[in-house]
């Protein structure tokens, strides 16, 4: 996420940004994050005030109880808060996580998570809450969000989550290079506790070097004793961001050399359909907001378009272009083959179908089918739209 909601130009963009959750069982699966396929919303009665009464939807109960409710009357609220109400559900994405490296990696469970483009680190937060032997690393080349995350995010674990989770201020392409990040001295990490792939415990200790600028810790990436990790995950369609074959074959390896020795999934999410490759406006309503997803046109040479994500409170506040991606759509077989050539050992494709997006009832209300699930898939007959999980497995 670039300022003002805008990506900045440079060859790694990203956005993204709850509540405690628990990871149930394939049957309990909420759907996973992406810039579509958020929970549906369900009816509720509602008792908001004027503004709110005429919405229709509650989201689904990933939002923390009662934070729409405490806008105050006339005052729009971050975009970022609004984006991970409208769109990220981290607790369907952690339990596919969990279940595809149990499935392809097993053996032991996994604690250590990397996030890349990880916006406000939603996904990361809610990883460590669940389990105190957790450890997650947040990578962006926002420093906006990141530091949101840890003033809104972070902030409601406490000083355990400092000690837990890591962010990187840098770009996906260079991740030796990216810069930790701290909200103030007090924040500051005092020890990273894991278990490295040898099997020893590690301790690392951060301390501030800059006095003048307490939000920014000149320690790099390369520079830290991290552990190997369990998952990296890239969600929200953010390689998409990655407009060359060269640059996502080359954020590839970067993946793969930061997996643990013992085995280690990567995990991307993809959308595509006959929708994908046109104009079109989807829209979702929420009791205190509606979230829009516009796509403009699709250029079929170089594969390109531009998506931009909108806000309405109330009957008169809009927020437009709150968030605005320049995409290149990467097909199924591409990803498959920059993976391969990247030296991942296998690579699996979940896929689900989404709701068709011209029929009548989604005219106003684009909701997907939380009864579909994503299923491990060889071959699949195009459609208006899917979505789909493309899971690298290496080191076994």
């Amino acid at each position: 996420m670039g300022k003002s909601g805008k990506k900045p130009r440079e060859s790694h963009r990203q956005g993204r940004g709850r509540r405690a959750s628990r990871f149930g069982g394939e049957d309990g699966d909420d759907l996973p994050s992406s810039a579509y396929d958020a929970p549906p919303p369900h009816h509720e009665d509602s008792s908001d005030d004027d503004e709110t009464a005429t919405a229709e939807y509650e989201h689904e109960g990933d939002a923390e109880a009662g934070e729409q409710d405490q806008w105050q009357v006339g005052a729009m609220p971050s975009k970022f808060h609004l984006y991970q109400l409208s769109v990220q559900s981290p607790k369907g994405d952690i339990s596919y996580l969990q279940k595809f490296f149990l499935m392809y990696v097993g053996g032991r469970i996994p604690l250590h998570l990397q996030e890349d483009f990880c916006g406000t680190a939603l996904l990361s937060t809610e990883w460590i809450r669940a389990d105190a032997r957790r450890t997650a690393i947040g990578l962006d080349l926002d420093l906006e969000s990141l530091e949101w995350c840890l003033e809104n995010n972070l902030s409601k674990i406490g000083a355990d989550g400092y000690s837990r989770m890591l962010l990187f201020h840098g770009n996906v392409l260079q991740p030796k290079e990216a810069r930790l990040v701290k909200q103030k001295v007090s924040d500051l990490v005092q020890g990273l506790h894991v278990d490295n792939d040898n099997g020893s415990s590690g301790s690392n200790s951060y301390e501030q070097s800059d006095p003048a600028n307490p939000k920014c810790i000149a320690h790099l990436m390369s520079q830290a004793a991290l552990p190997g990790r369990d998952i990296i995950c890239a969600f929200n369609y953010s390689c998409c961001c990655l407009h060359s074959r060269k640059d996502l074959v080359l954020y590839f390896r970067h993946t793969l050399n930061a997996l643990s020795k013992r085995g280690g999934i990567f995990v991307m999410d993809v959308y595509g359909g006959a929708s994908s490759e046109r104009k079109l406006r989807l829209q979702r309503k929420f009791p205190s907001f509606t979230y829009f997803w516009e796509q403009e046109e699709f250029d079929i040479i170089s594969r390109q378009t531009r998506i931009s994500l909108h806000f309405q409170a109330g009957k008169k506040q809009m927020l437009r272009h709150a968030f605005t991606y320049h995409w290149r759509l990467w097909s199924i077989p591409e990803i498959k083959d920059c993976l391969e050539e990247a030296g991942f050992k296998s690579i699996h494709v979940w896929i689900r179908e989404m709701p068709n997006t011209q029929s009548s009832g989604n005219a106003k209300e684009y909701n997907a089918d939380r009864d579909v699930k994503y299923e491990e898939s060889k071959r699949f007959n195009q459609g208006d739209a899917w979505n789909a999980y493309v899971v690298g497995v290496a080191n076994i």
